[in-house]
Formats: structure tokens, C-alpha cells, sequence
């Protein structure tokens, strides 16, 4: 049982420093988001849950929480007749999505780019350098085209499974 304990405690160890480098999230928001995807997937953690085990002030998490929901990282839910949030990492599919955006508008800038180029392309180097930038469009237009599958991917799963759930 120590076994597992500690190696959950690495797992939300690593994922805080994967979020951190990854979203620029500050340490404590980068734990609470691996501490939800390890202990909060099935039914979410309250607040008084999420305090209890990172070991920080109320105000600290409360920060961290709403922080974490502006970025659309975590959600919550209520019950009826409970007056607590019961908070849950984002599903996979949603997750995902906001990379979507962020190739949308690097393609943007890319098509942006290769137009200033062909109009004022004047040496080697700038015609190296356009067809660089060519040569990663098609990257990125690749790398969209499997985030896509991806997300459709997890969004079968996500709704099989609530469906298994009801």
C-alpha cells in the first residue's frame, strides 16, 4: 500500500511539473490539476477533499481552482440538495480542443508569412527561409488533421462511457 501511495504521489508530482512547463501554471494550480486526474476522474473532489490533500491554505486553493476554470483545465458539478462542487479534470476531448485553436491561428500566421515572403523574397537566405516555412505548414496542417481524429477519438469514448454510467 506504501508502494501505491508514493507512486501516485510522483505521478501528481510529474504532472505538476509537466503543467507548469506546458500552461505556465503556477506550482499549486499545476498539483491540484494532476491531483484531479489521478484521485477526481470518477466522481470529482470537493474543495474541503482538494484542501485536505494538497496541504495548503483555503485562499491558496480557492486561487489555484479558479484559475484552473478560467483556463477551462478543471469543471465542477453540484447535486441537488448538496451544497458542495465536486471538481474534475476537463474530459480529454475538450482538453484537446484548445490546441485547435492555437494551430488555427498559427496557420494564420504562417499563410501570413509565406505571403510577406513571395512578395519580398530578395535572397537565398529569405527563399531558405520561406521554404522552411512552407515545409512546417504542411507540418502543422498534419498535426491538425491527427489532433482531430484524436479528439473524435476520446469523444466516442467519453460518451460511451457516460452512457455505461446512466
Amino acid at each position: 500500500m506504501i508502494a501505491i501511495q508514493k507512486e501516485r504521489e510522483e505521478l501528481i508530482e510529474m504532472f505538476g511539473i509537466h503543467f507548469e512547463l506546458l500552461y505556465n501554471l503556477p506550482p499549486l494550480g499545476s498539483r491540484i490539476l494532476g491531483l484531479l486526474i489521478i484521485d477526481g476522474c470518477k466522481t470529482g473532489l470537493t474543495f474541503e477533499e482538494i484542501v485536505e490533500k494538497m496541504g495548503a491554505s483555503k485562499s491558496s486553493i480557492s486561487t489555484n481552482l479558479n484559475l484552473l476554470l478560467k483556463m477551462d483545465k478543471i469543471n465542477y458539478y453540484t447535486l441537488c440538495g448538496d451544497r458542495k462542487k465536486y471538481f474534475k479534470p476537463c474530459p480529454f476531448s475538450e482538453r484537446l480542443s484548445n490546441y485547435i485553436k492555437i494551430l488555427a491561428f498559427e496557420k494564420k500566421i504562417i499563410d501570413k508569412l509565406i505571403t510577406y515572403r513571395e512578395q519580398t523574397v530578395s535572397c537565398t537566405e529569405e527563399q531558405c527561409n520561406m521554404d522552411n516555412v512552407k515545409a512546417y505548414k504542411a507540418h502543422v496542417c498534419e498535426v491538425e488533421e491527427l489532433l482531430i481524429k484524436t479528439i473524435d477519438k476520446f469523444k466516442e469514448i467519453e460518451i460511451n462511457n457516460s452512457k455505461n454510467n446512466n
